[in-house]
């Protein structure tokens, strides 16, 4: 039943963005593959840059989404250390740092998902080395598929956020009062009551080429850790940080 309304979620909501959607360059216009980028986004990042949660942040955890792409670029030049994954999760987290990467020809690679990995810009790091590091993300920033004006958002139906926000509270390297910011385009934005699962995370702000959403007492952030059992078929095989979570847990 979860899934059917997500689902129904979904097929209200694509053919709106479909409008005013900008093309992936693999995914064309599947939106069940990707996140996309919208006509509009840089009036969304300069909304979300004036924040003060984005302000006060140090640490910005960005997901690898195409509408997030100027956002993790303004993020370095503003000095904030950007944590993101790669597609899927595939390999992993990426540590972006303004430190290090300096050139602002070097920002503008880092800040594409296709150049991060290359030498001198992105570097790797697994759950361990971020819990030696002492790391702390101090917001959370994701694209999504569909949310409410209560922050529940639906993705792609793939679940990667949450399972980004799970695996980071899972290391304390995020916590449930770590705010997070949903980018979207307002045909994305619903009134309508979305009903979500005890692993989807909710978001605290959403953001739009418009408006800016602060949630009313936003539903309760899901801390359950990972939920093994729901995992979709393949996931622990193709999610490397996934695997090494459970070898942190003492799991086999």
């Amino acid at each position: 039943m979860a899934d059917e309304h997500k689902d129904s979620i979904r097929r209200l909501v694509w053919p709106r963005l479909r409008e005013v959607a900008l093309p992936d360059s693999r995914f064309h216009f599947d939106f069940s593959s990707f996140i996309a980028d919208f006509h509009g986004s840089e009036a969304v990042t300069k909304r979300l840059v004036s924040l003060p949660c984005y302000n006060r942040a140090k640490v910005v955890f960005i997901t690898p989404d195409n509408c997030l792409e100027q956002l993790r670029l303004r993020a370095l030049q503003d000095g904030k250390k950007v944590l993101v994954t790669t597609y899927a999760i595939k390999r992993g987290f990426w540590l972006l740092d303004p430190v290090i990467i300096t050139a602002p020809e070097a920002r503008r690679l880092a800040s594409f998902l296709d150049a991060m990995e290359k030498p001198g810009l992105g570097r790797h790091l697994s759950l361990a080395e971020m819990q030696q590091l002492g790391l702390q993300v101090d917001l959370m920033v994701t694209g999504t598929g569909a949310i409410n004006e209560a922050g529940i958002r639906f993705g792609k139906g793939h679940g990667f956020f949450d399972l980004e926000w799970a695996m980071l509270t899972s290391i304390s390297v995020v916590h449930l009062s770590t705010p997070c910011v949903a980018v979207v385009h307002d045909c994305q934005v619903l009134k309508e009551t979305l009903k979500p699962e005890a692993f989807d995370t909710v978001c605290d702000y959403i953001v739009t080429p418009t408006r800016v959403i602060e949630v009313q007492e936003p539903v309760h952030k899901p801390a359950c850790g990972i939920l093994w059992e729901k995992l979709q078929p393949g996931m622990l095989e193709d999610i490397p940080p996934l695997r090494e979570l459970r070898e942190l847990q003492g799991m086999t």
